[in-house]
């Protein structure tokens, strides 16, 4: 695990993806990012003498294409295109597993993904 060698906080690492990202590529990374992450809590809880090191917390910083977002706790019915439209429109849709409900994101805004372990910095859900 890096360390801020002032405060010996846990660092975390910010990594500017290029250009436009789609939202899929982007999705993807952060789903391997994770399972890399848990992957190595679960191997060192069954061989504790393994090197304790824990891969980087990570930021992702990127733009996407056009593309509308669809969380689990929303409604298709909600998005204010047609597929023919959005298609029409260069704009991609993309359901999610994450919370929320219709979400824009495009060139010019601004995303930030973190993969971060909490336990690093506190181990409290709430916090």
């Amino acid at each position: 695990m890096s360390e801020n060698l002032q405060s010996g906080l846990p660092c975390v690492h910010v990594r500017f993806l290029p250009g436009l990202t789609s939202y899929n590529d982007a999705f993807e990374l952060q789903r391997e990012l994770f399972e890399e992450r848990v992957s190595h809590k679960l191997a060192l809880r069954k061989n504790p003498e393994l090197e304790p090191n824990a891969p980087d917390n990570i930021m992702l910083i990127c733009e996407h294409p056009p593309v509308y977002t669809l969380g689990k706790s929303g409604a298709a019915s909600h998005l204010i295109y047609s597929e023919a439209e959005l298609e029409k429109r260069g704009i991609e849709f993309f359901p999610t597993n994450r919370g929320g409900d219709i979400t824009y994101h495009g060139p010019g805004q601004i995303v930030g993904y973190p993969i971060i372990d909490l336990e690093q910095f506190k181990p409290d859900l709430h916090w």
